[in-house]
């Protein structure tokens, strides 16, 4: 059962989704970027490191969630606007997948910051209503 003083997402409050994401995105920076001399591989751990920050901050400075958690969606949204990028190597000559890791890279952003951003709405759409409330 799930405290009701705080909005969850898959079981995990936003602070703690927040730093979880932050995490698989630095991962995955670092996995892709072993033996790349592509700077553009470390983007997902650049949209990643802001995230797990504000999820960590959001635990330590409880009276500042909102901002903090404004400064993870933004990140968030970062990086999934960022995904779209899969699209623009639809109409190469190599087809979408001509660069492999880049374009997994592109849909990992697409989807997870998707989710990710959905998640941070939904918890600022709690928020409010339970204000109201």
């Amino acid at each position: 059962m799930t405290d009701q003083s705080e909005f969850h997402f898959m079981g995990l409050t936003m602070a703690k989704l927040s730093m979880a994401y932050g995490v698989l995105l630095i991962a995955w920076g670092a996995a892709f970027s072993l033996g790349s001399d592509s700077i553009t591989s470390w983007i997902p751990a650049m949209m990643g490191a802001p995230i797990l920050i504000a999820g960590i901050l959001t635990q330590m400075i409880p009276e500042k969630r909102k901002i903090w958690m404004h400064v993870a969606v933004l990140f968030g949204l970062l990086a999934f606007l960022g995904g779209f990028r899969v699209f623009a190597g639809m109409g190469s000559e190599d087809g979408m997948f001509g660069n492999a890791k880049a374009a997994y890279s592109q849909l990992m952003l697409l989807v997870t910051g998707g989710v990710y951003t959905f998640a941070c709405v939904r918890s600022f759409i709690w928020a409010r209503k339970m204000r109201e409330a």
